[in-house]
């Protein structure tokens, strides 16, 4: 058993210290907003965060997270930025088919965590890797400029 804080609860992971998180998540916790993307992270579809930072999940195997804050898309409306940037997102019709969407909403929250005032290349270099097939980047950020302005 692997002892993960998920969302701010403790849960036992029944699994070998290997598996990736993302399947961790998936498989033994039933928290399926974190999708699968390519399994290499160079996708960004899985993208959480582990201390505040935006992590792959795929890649990550959960014994190096054990102890570590996990923080899951289903738990981003329950921070004032993660809900700054979800009520952009809305606000933007930033989703088409959304597969990537919570890996980018992973990301752009942990950008507006660290930077409350990013400028384009701070929003590329932030978003760098997470892939949208339905090309939605231009939304995107500004959809991150306006939930940076709703933060003042």
């Amino acid at each position: 058993m692997i002892q993960l804080n998920v969302n701010g609860r403790s849960v036992s992971v029944d699994a070998d210290p290997s598996t990736p998180l993302l399947w961790a998540l998936r498989d033994n916790l039933g928290m399926t907003g974190t999708k699968f993307g390519c399994g290499v992270a160079a996708c960004g579809a899985c993208t959480v965060h582990v201390n505040g930072q935006p992590v792959r999940s795929c890649t990550t195997p959960i014994a190096a997270v054990a102890g570590a804050q996990i923080t899951t898309i289903e738990a981003a409306e329950n921070d004032r930025v993660g809900r700054a940037v979800q009520d952009a997102w809305v606000r933007h019709d930033v989703v088409q088919c959304g597969y990537c969407q919570s890996g980018q909403v992973m990301a752009a929250t942990a950008l507006l965590k660290s930077n409350r005032k990013p400028t384009d290349a701070d929003i590329d270099a932030a978003m760098a890797g997470i892939l949208c097939r339905c090309g939605t980047y231009q939304r995107i950020r500004v959809a991150i400029k306006d939930a940076a302005k709703s933060l003042g």
